[in-house]
């Protein structure tokens, strides 16, 4: 049976149509992203759910990782070291480089450059099960980078586009840690407490959840945007463009130097490009408090939709390239 004993009623307005967004996870990121731009009052309502929101997807795939999985990296500790330089000085040096001939808007150019600043966000390990990628690999990068990048983020945002970022290191590293502490705790608790194949019997179950948190993620961050859109809608096109681009091009970037300069196999090496190009704005958000101008903020709620779209999109491209001999 693939669900626990439960009560019918339960079962049918909870189990099953949680089970079946897992089953059709990238059509409901695709479609659902777009509502808290439909629904503004939703937006609204959903905003002070940010954090439990970002929690949730991570705990649950978590759960579902292979933890043996884990010890084929933990033979290669220094390879993590490159891959961490990689993602939080040299993608934003680069992008820098690229952007600064170009004449964007001031806000929208500071804004990319600070998103690929940024380290992965939390919602590339369930991207990476819902694709079948290397979902060890996105975990443990996603972590050490979320834990460093306090360390990286204020000097490169200083040095490059003058911006002082205004956090206390000690209460942003102590919120990082409680965060991604919740979740581990969370999944050690679920493997204890929860029967033997429980966690794999109900694998897309989880995934609806997961997609269900993201989901809710991406229409409470766009509280605000849709009267953007109405009152300056070149720039919210614009901007969305630019996310679109920055997140594709980061994408192939990663995947580019997994493969070539690592040497990764080919899951390994999509693995590193979703990593690469879908980067926590919450975090950057949170770091510039009431310095970030909202035309910055729009930026990073417009990121959301590549990150919830081209997974969906592309998922016959990343599974035709993941299946391409090593």
């Amino acid at each position: 049976m693939p669900y626990p004993e439960a009560p019918p009623m339960i079962r049918t307005l909870l189990w099953w149509p949680l089970d079946y967004m897992g089953r059709h996870a990238t059509k409901f990121l695709f479609g659902g992203v777009l509502v808290g731009l439909a629904i503004p009052p939703l937006a609204s309502l959903l905003r002070p759910g940010l954090v439990v929101f970002l929690l949730l997807p991570l705990s649950l795939s978590l759960m579902r990782l292979d933890w043996s999985a884990f010890q084929a990296y933990a033979r290669r500790p220094l390879l993590f070291v490159p891959i961490i330089i990689f993602l939080l000085l040299v993608c934003p040096l680069l992008m820098f480089a690229v952007l600064t001939p170009l004449g964007l808007p001031r806000p929208l150019m500071e804004a990319i450059v600070l998103m690929s600043a940024a380290p992965p966000v939390t919602a590339t390990v369930a991207f990476a099960l819902i694709l079948g990628l290397d979902a060890a690999l996105a975990v443990i990068v996603m972590v050490i980078a979320t834990a460093l990048v306090p360390f990286t983020l204020p000097p490169l945002a200083l040095l490059l586009l003058d911006i002082e970022v205004q956090m206390s290191l000690a209460e942003f590293m102590g919120r990082l840690a409680l965060m991604v502490g919740f979740a581990f705790a969370a999944a050690l608790l679920a493997h204890w407490k929860l029967p033997p194949g429980w966690l794999k019997k109900n694998q897309r179950l989880m995934d609806g959840s997961s997609v269900l948190a993201l989901v809710l993620f991406a229409i409470a961050i766009m509280d605000g945007v849709a009267v953007k859109l109405m009152a300056q809608p070149g720039y919210v096109l614009l901007a969305t463009a630019s996310a679109f681009i920055a997140n594709l091009a980061l994408q192939a970037l990663g995947y580019a130097v997994g493969r070539f300069v690592f040497r990764f196999g080919q899951a390994a090496a999509l693995t590193l490009g979703i990593l690469t190009g879908n980067c926590n704005m919450g975090l950057v958000m949170v770091s510039l408090a009431d310095r970030a101008v909202f035309d910055m903020v729009v930026f990073f709620a417009m990121g959301q939709l590549p990150m919830y779209m081209l997974p969906g999109l592309l998922r016959p491209l990343y599974r035709r390239i993941a299946a391409r001999p090593a």
